[in-house]
């Protein structure tokens, strides 16, 4: 008998010189994933227009860097508005599924990964065996039937040549890094919300107080021209006139108190409750001591920063490693499995040792244009995948700019709206004493009472509008919640 070892050495060289070419195959068909290179532009407005050399006094100083630090919205310097966001991101519902959505693509990822290596498999098996005629001819009426089992382990390995593991791999490393953008971006938008609802709960407040000063000046002067009016001073009409404004400006309170009880509802929900079980939460504008420099993000570090570009360029990698996958499938596909088994009588026979090693080979000769369909197919969504991630990245630089050019028309309706104010309240007041000295009609009283609490709301809701427009810049512009994804069911935050 030869001996084994002259059969095995040289089917082993041939193994060897097998593997070396399918492997350089491989290095030659196997496509890379590569990140968008970054943007080129510098600025996010024309230089003329841009807020960063303010021409109106009361805008705010942005400076173009790295971006907001953690926790953004501490730039508006309110320690309420740091309670209610810390509140939120601890209690929102659709964080903590937006916090499992990523557990899971994490042990997708980790399921995926276990294909690069051996898979080991036990096996057993018994069985109750005759032969017939077929097998053994004549003699199978003298063989009598037997009962045989065996019992072993498997073992199998694919080599991967030609990347369609590691493409899997990628492409549950694309998925689980698309699920942390969003919980990233869920975090945002909850911080974002939060923050957006608390402002104008306190802009609807002001504005209420206002609205009740105004009726109770209403009142006030209603009984000076009662009071005039018994002394024969103004007659009946001016009465009616006073009346009628007071009766006017009343109509303010109940559609501000309308939005204000939408605003705590909406407020509440995303603090994790029901408007029913919430508390109130009140934050006054006038504690509000926002940075005097506003921290913008540059174009470059801006597409690292917002997790809508994050998920975005997670998918184009995701399609980029189908397109991977699509095209091992156009190749060879090279297996090795092994089988170590004890095999023996039931009734008490001798038991021996066996075992196979196995290598297999298999390569696709025609599927009726297929596999080369599906992998145009796979470059045409990755082509899809990449236009859809240059819109992100164009509909965050457009966010950027308009929020930009919306502090400094921000600060032009607030100068504008304080000079009518001002305007407005010396009138009133030298109207209302003329009227007292008898050298004014109550008409004129009216009028300048009417400018008078125009001016007033309008200063308000441009002082609650200038805030808000500064916590979309910071979320616009690569805001961050600190918010750190783990393996668990909560959430974590950095310090």
């Amino acid at each position: 008998m030869s001996d084994p070892r002259n059969v095995i050495a040289p089917v082993a060289a041939a193994l060897v010189v097998l593997l070396a070419a399918l492997a350089a195959s491989a290095c030659a068909t196997s496509p890379r994933y590569r990140r968008p290179a970054d943007p080129t532009q510098t600025q996010y407005l024309d230089p003329a227009n841009s807020p960063t050399v303010p021409t109106v006094a009361s805008v705010p100083h942005v400076s173009l860097g790295e971006g907001p630090a953690e926790r953004w919205w501490t730039v508006l310097g309110s320690a309420d508005i740091d309670r209610l966001v810390m509140l939120a991101l601890q209690n929102n519902r659709s964080l903590a599924a937006a916090n499992a959505h990523l557990s899971a693509a994490r042990e997708h990822l980790r399921a995926a990964r276990g294909a690069w290596y051996p898979q080991v498999d036990a096996g057993a098996g018994a069985q109750r065996t005759r032969f017939g005629a077929t097998a053994l001819g004549p003699l199978a009426k003298d063989f009598p039937p037997f009962s045989a089992y065996a019992a072993g382990v498997d073992v199998s390995y694919d080599f991967d040549f030609f990347g369609s593991t590691r493409s899997r791999v990628e492409q549950a490393g694309a998925s689980a890094q698309y699920e942390s953008a969003q919980l990233e971006a869920a975090a945002l938008s909850v911080s974002g919300n939060v923050v957006i609802e608390a402002l104008q709960v306190a802009a609807f407040r002001a504005e209420i107080g206002v609205a009740e000063q105004i009726v109770a000046d209403d009142e006030h002067m209603l009984e000076l021209i009662r009071a005039a009016r018994d002394a024969g001073a103004v007659s009946q009409i001016d009465v009616l006139s006073a009346q009628s404004q007071a009766d006017h400006d009343r109509t303010l309170l109940p559609p501000l108190q309308q939005q204000l009880s939408m605003a705590q509802d909406v407020l509440a929900v995303l603090l994790g409750a029901a408007p029913a079980d919430g508390t109130p939460h009140e934050v006054e504008l006038g504690t509000m001591r926002p940075a005097g420099d506003l921290p913008v993000a540059l174009p470059s570090e801006l597409v690292r920063r917002r997790p809508d570009i994050d998920a975005a360029e997670a998918q184009l990698h995701e399609a980029g490693a189908a397109v991977g996958i699509a095209t091992a499938n156009l190749y060879p596909n090279f297996t090795l499995s092994a089988r170590l088994a004890g095999e023996g009588l039931l009734n008490g026979g001798p038991s021996e040792t066996a075992w196979n090693l196995v290598g297999g080979l298999t390569a696709p000769i025609f599927h009726g244009g297929a596999l080369g369909a599906e992998r145009r197919a796979a470059q045409d969504e990755y082509q899809a995948s990449f236009a859809a991630y240059q819109q992100t990245v164009l509909n965050a630089f457009g966010q950027v700019a308009a929020t930009l050019q919306a502090l400094v028309n921000d600060a032009e309706l607030l100068s504008a709206e304080q000079r009518a104010l001002d305007s407005a309240s010396a009138s009133l007041s030298l109207t209302r004493q003329a009227y007292k000295a008898g050298n004014a009609g109550y008409t004129q009283v009216l009028d300048a009472e009417r400018l008078h609490s125009q001016a007033e709301l309008g200063r308000v809701q441009a002082d609650g509008q200038r805030y808000i427009d500064m916590a979309k810049l910071l979320l616009a512009a690569g805001g961050r919640t600190g918010v750190a994804p783990n393996d668990g069911s909560r959430l974590t935050f950095h310090p």
